[in-house]
Order: structure tokens, then C-alpha cells, then sequence
């Protein structure tokens, strides 16, 4: 099923990219920019198993939510430097696969930088990942914050593709987007 037969709906599969944990979230946005929960899960793989092993565990897990879920685009979290050589290592070979997988499938791809995600999602681009996770679950209704954290970030990734990716997803006049909207209300006390 394609956005067109989805009635204007985008379907996005966000993946935090990581050797042992690999979060895959899979949302689906209306054109209103409201967004529902398909998918969250995490692709996982033996830290003592040998490199491409792993790789093949996490590619396997990423081709088995695309089959299951047939998102229209796939946003991945953009590797940055760290200060630890062996985990940058393994998160960017996890992002490749995750955007090979996109490739091999035919599915648009694109990358997006943490802070990037966390203005999207928070209206802030220093967030923690607690106000990630809390913003995440207000947006999407849901009764508690998805865990674990990886989880939670790559439904933040694919909230934010879908946002910041759309045409249509400037806000016209000075609207407040999702994010900043829910902000507000969880700031006021509102309920949703």
C-alpha cells in the first residue's frame, strides 16, 4: 500500500542506527501533520557475534518491518562524531545497512541529524532524550513513552522526516507546528 491509496497519508519508517540496538519506528502522517503509531520496535544483535553477522541480523530485521509495513520513505538518524571511535563505527555501518536496505527496496531515504530531530519533536534542539521521549508520546497519543530509547528516537526520526520533509509541513502564518503546539499544552496543564 502506497501513500496515494493511503489517502494523502505518508508512511515513514524511522531507524536510530546502532550495532547492538537498531530502533525502527514506522508512523503514519496525515496531511494536518497528525500522526498515528504503526510500528516500534528494536532490531538487536549479539554484542560477541562477529561484525557481519550482526549486520546481517540488523538488515534482516529492517527488510522484515519494510515487508511488513511498505513505508513510502525511510529517514535514518545522520551519524555525527563522537569521541568513541568503536561506537561511531558501528552506528554508521548500521546506517548504511539501514539505508541500503532503502535502496534495495526502492524507497526515497533521508537523513537527519539529532538536533535536527530534537527542534522537530521539541521545538528545542537541545532536548534530552527524556523530553524526546515525553514529546514523542504526547504527539502520538500514547499512554507512556516508548522504551527503550532507541525506540523512542526512531519515532522521533520518522515524525520529524514527515514534518520537515513534506511540502506542505512549514506551518502557513505562524502556526505553531505539533511539536510546539503539544509543548505548550503539556506546559499549561492542558490535557490533549
Amino acid at each position: 500500500m502506497t501513500s496515494s491509496s493511503r489517502s494523502g497519508i505518508q508512511r515513514v519508517l524511522g531507524i536510530d542506527p546502532g550495532l547492538t540496538r537498531c530502533g525502527v519506528g514506522v508512523v503514519d502522517v496525515r496531511p494536518d501533520r497528525s500522526a498515528t503509531l504503526v510500528h516500534v520496535g528494536v532490531v538487536r544483535s549479539a554484542p560477541d557475534a562477529a561484525i557481519e553477522d550482526r549486520l546481517a541480523a540488523i538488515a534482516g530485521g529492517i527488510r522484515s518491518v519494510v515487508d511488513l509495513h511498505a513505508p513510502d520513505v525511510v529517514a535514518v538518524e545522520r551519524v555525527f562524531a563522537q569521541h568513541n571511535r568503536r561506537s561511531v563505527m558501528g552506528t554508521a555501518q548500521a546506517s548504511g545497512v539501514a539505508l541500503l536496505v532503502a535502496g534495495e527496496r526502492g524507497i526515497p531515504a533521508a537523513t537527519h541529524t539529532p538536533s535536527e530531530v530534537k527542534a522537530a519533536i521539541t521545538g528545542y534542539g537541545s532536548a534530552d532524550k527524556r523530553q524526546v521521549q515525553a514529546m514523542v508520546a504526547r504527539i502520538l497519543r500514547l499512554d507512556a513513552p516508548p522504551s527503550p530509547a532507541d525506540a523512542a528516537d526512531a519515532l522521533a526520526l520518522a515524525l520529524c522526516h514527515a514534518w520537515r520533509g513534506r511540502s506542505a509541513a512549514a506551518p502557513a502564518g505562524g502556526a505553531l507546528t505539533p511539536a510546539q503546539l503539544a509543548w505548550a499544552r503539556a506546559e499549561r496543564g492542558v490535557a490533549r
